[in-house]
């Protein structure tokens, strides 16, 4: 076995357990293969979050089989754990000749397990992982797979290959069960990264070339909590993710640091002072809103009301300069009225989101939602996804309308002859007048003149 291919599907979290194991693979002695050259072993890094999720996740399966029906395929992320059947009819998989993981504490193992020499006959005969840690063949032999007591853990990241900004896992896990999700069942174990480890990490990183780090979790509000209900936090407040942060902001050539997704409740004060502090922490927050009815926050179980919402990005606007604010919203949760979703609409306006990433509900078997009542129709459910993609756009320029004339820092994500990247606020700038020598990540300063429907492009400041 000498090359490997990794398909991703999901959240930041799975794109950066994807390259742990690419890491994992190319220690073992592997090397990622290059099209068009047929993998040894495809990895499948799946996503069940939705019904869509789970019917990519297969499909990307049916696939690696199809194309590549000599190599190994391991099967790895949330939806072998999560028990909605959807991989198993009748008590046996849906897709013969898969590696199905089903406790991540097993993946590194059995990575190791199945490139080693010994274990290359059975691969070539489209063996099966079994939940009582035994490979059976087609022939019906049987090769013992031992897993450690201790499993061997995914190895900590020097690079994030192929892209620019770097994904730093720092939290795993969620107990909150809000109604809609099935997250917790997939992750159910909090914990988080010791601080030295994720400076050790973040040097790595920057060594390596990543001038842009992305700090990453299921639940990244709850960093060194061992649960994310704040009724279990001490003042129902959380700074050691603001302490962490403080710490990276100090590590030599690291330009950036970006927060994936947080809560109201996550943005203390304390947090407010770090991010004042360190000018390479950007001015852009995730604030997942989901809804601006407090009636449906509380059917789905979220942790805040509107009026807390609100008070956060206040404080925000208040102590940065014009931050970004971005956002999910679920579009058509059970009992969703006229009344809930308008209220929804005025709550973004007022906010002014930089950007909406909108999410049509659909029910998730295995979540409280799924068997509640009040279903709102398919018909109903695009017409507010159009609506709410219509103001995200609109809000979204009116937000970037506020910089044209000034110059911006930009993180290079493409070079010639079409070079963009994100500025400091996340929002996209192209380059008009790019020289031939430009490059990826690069940070340059571009003058930003023309507002776009999803971008600003302006010319490059040459000093």
């Amino acid at each position: 076995m000498k090359t490997f291919s990794i398909n991703t599907l999901g959240c930041k979290v799975n794109q950066y357990e994807s390259q742990q194991i690419r890491e994992l693979l190319e220690k073992l002695g592997l090397r990622m293969a290059e099209s068009p050259e047929k993998p040894d072993l495809v990895v499948v890094n799946t996503c069940c979050v939705t019904h869509t999720a789970s019917a990519k996740s297969r499909q990307y399966i049916r696939k690696a089989r199809k194309h590549n029906p000599d190599a190994a395929v391991v099967v790895s992320g949330c939806l072998p754990i999560v028990d909605t059947d959807e991989l198993d009819i009748d008590g046996q998989p849906q897709l013969d000749g898969v590696h199905l993981i089903r406790d991540r504490a097993d993946l590194s193992a059995t990575l190791t397990h199945i490139t080693g020499p010994k274990a290359a006959p059975s691969i070539s005969q489209r063996a099966q992982v079994r939940p009582a840690n035994s490979i059976k063949t087609k022939n019906g032999d049987k090769i013992k797979h031992k897993v450690a007591t201790k499993p061997t853990e995914l190895p900590a990241l020097t690079c994030f290959c192929g892209q620019t900004r770097a994904f730093l896992k720092v939290q795993d896990g969620c107990d909150g069960y809000c109604t809609y999700c099935i997250v917790p069942k997939a992750r159910p174990f909090v914990r988080s990264k010791p601080l030295e480890q994720v400076l050790t990490e973040a040097q790595s990183l920057v060594k390596s070339g990543h001038k842009e780090i992305v700090v990453t979790g299921i639940f990244l509000g709850a960093y060194g909590m061992d649960s994310v209900r704040r009724k279990t936090w001490p003042n129902g407040q959380n700074d050691r993710l603001a302490r962490l942060l403080g710490r990276l902001a100090k590590l030599p050539n690291l330009d950036r640091i970006r927060l994936s997704s947080l809560e109201p409740a996550d943005v203390t004060e304390r947090l407010l002072d770090t991010l004042c502090q360190h000018g390479n922490i950007m001015p852009h927050l995730h604030l997942a809103l989901q809804s601006g009815s407090d009636s449906v926050l509380k059917r789905m179980c979220r942790q805040y009301r509107v009026a807390e919402f609100v008070e956060t990005v206040d404080l925000l606007k208040t102590r940065l300069d014009r931050p970004a604010i971005t956002t999910d919203i679920i579009v058509g949760f059970p009992g969703e009225t006229d009344a809930d979703f308008e209220r929804t609409v005025e709550l973004a306006k007022q906010v002014g989101f930089a950007k909406i990433h909108v999410f049509p509900y659909s029910a998730r078997k295995g979540t409280a939602a799924a068997e509640m009542d009040r279903a709102v129709g398919d018909r109903i459910i695009k017409e507010r996804s159009r609506i709410l993609h219509a103001l995200s756009d609109e809000l979204g320029r009116e937000y970037r309308s506020r910089f044209l004339g000034q110059t911006a820092q930009v993180l290079l994500e493409s070079s010639y002859p079409k070079p963009a990247g994100r500025a400091e606020r996340y929002f996209t700038v192209a380059i008009s007048n790019p020289p031939r020598d430009i490059e990826k990540n690069k940070i340059v300063e571009v003058k930003h003149l023309k507002n776009h429907k999803d971008r600003m492009s302006g010319y490059q400041e040459t000093g």
